[in-house]
This record gives structure tokens, sequence and C-alpha cells, in this order.
């Protein structure tokens, strides 16, 4: 599955944006399994911003950042402890423009199996991998539409059960049905995983055709830019 990920991001063209907004940069890690998977972080209930939200590890460039691949890579060692010379990196995302005005870089990394990731408990709560063939299969609960400046985005939400103790009562019932702490992957996180599926993997999915199934409407939402 990932013998060929590389050379089709390399080739990629990302969109750049050319706003002038704070800088802020995420690593989308896959884990290098017979069945790859890809990486994702919960942030902590207490947070004001995007608490209990499902994020890819990133934040802020700081000053000291070589550049924005050197944010993401420290943003993803201080949340989760992931050692920089661990990710292999395979490509570049395009720009995306977060809710709180943040003009977000993602980067694409492959990193080892089993490593000893840990999460930074003032920020995180959990640390978790979905395989990438949840995505490939499209196994989205509903699609979100998301209008921005007048323009519907087409993006999908994904529910992954929570892991919970095999055998367990929680499990049985989780096997079933929806949990109140299932991981959600939407909005802006699900908008990147949409462009890495497409490009990385040349699946047929946009955020821009409207796709079979339910959709949610969300509030139009206005840029705030300078």
């Amino acid at each position: 599955m990932l013998e060929k990920l590389r050379d089709r991001l390399q080739a990629h063209v990302p969109q750049r944006l050319a706003l002038k907004l704070p800088r802020a940069a995420v690593l989308l890690p896959i884990v290098d399994r017979p069945e790859p998977t890809l990486l994702f972080t919960r942030r902590a209930d207490h947070l004001k911003q995007h608490g209990g939200q499902v994020a890819f590890p990133g934040g802020k460039w700081e000053h000291g950042d070589d550049d924005l691949l050197a944010t993401a890579l420290r943003e993803a060692e201080e949340e989760i402890a992931l050692p920089p010379e661990h990710v292999q990196l395979l490509g570049r995302l395009s720009d995306v423009i977060s809710l709180h005005g943040l003009r977000v870089t993602p980067y694409v990394g492959m990193i080892p199996a089993d490593l000893p990731l840990i999460p930074e408990l003032g920020e995180l709560d959990a640390i978790f991998e979905v395989p990438l063939s949840h995505f490939l299969d499209d196994r989205r609960t509903h699609t979100d539409v998301i209008r921005v400046e007048g323009r519907d985005y087409y993006v999908p939400s994904y529910r992954v059960p929570h892991q919970r103790m095999p055998g367990s009562s929680a499990a049985r019932r989780a096997a079933d049905e929806p949990q109140d702490d299932d991981h959600v992957i939407w909005g802006l996180s699900a908008m990147m995983l949409v462009e890495l599926l497409a490009e990385g993997f040349a699946m047929p999915i946009n955020l821009f055709e409207r796709p079979p199934g339910e959709l949610c409407y969300r509030p139009e939402r206005h840029l705030s830019t300078p």
C-alpha cells in the first residue's frame, strides 16, 4: 500500500497560501505496520480551544524553528514524545486555514511501529491509530457541509471506537452501537485527510463534489484575515 505513496506525494504540487496569517504546522504520521495506520491525538477536555477534539500532532510556528517542517517535528516531539529522527518525510499537503485564523501546513511522514509514544497530558488525553483501510474504504458516518465564504466544502466525518479491553461488556456494546467516547475525525483534520487519500492513494474523493449519504449542514464560516 505504501510503495507508491512517497512518489505520489513527491509529484504532488500542494497549494501554498499567500495570506498573512499566523503560521502553524502538523504532522500526519503513517505507522509502518503490515496493515498501515494513521496516528491521531485527542486534545484534553480542559483546553479552552479544541478541547476533546481529534487532531494530528502539531502547533504554532515559534521563533527558533528553522521552517514549518521543524515546527511540525518539534510539536510532535513535545506532544507525543516522537523523536524527529524516527520520522521519514514523505511529502507535504496544501495549506489550510483553521477556524481561528491560522495558516496550517500539513506534512506526511512515516514512523516505525510500536514506538513508546507518550501523550503530554497538559494538552492531550489520548494517542490512537486508525487503519488506513478505514478511510480508503470510505467508512464515513456522514458528510459535514461546511460553507466558507460562500463555498460549500463536503467534509467526511468518521467515528472510530475508543479502544476497550477485549471481551468486556463495553467492548461488546461498542461493536453494536456508537459510544459517547468514540473518536470523531472531522473538520480540518478530515480536510487534510481527503487530500492525503486523493493525492497519496489516488482515491476518487474531493471536498467539492456532493457525495452520496447523509449530509449534516454546519454554520457558515467567515475567515478573519487582515
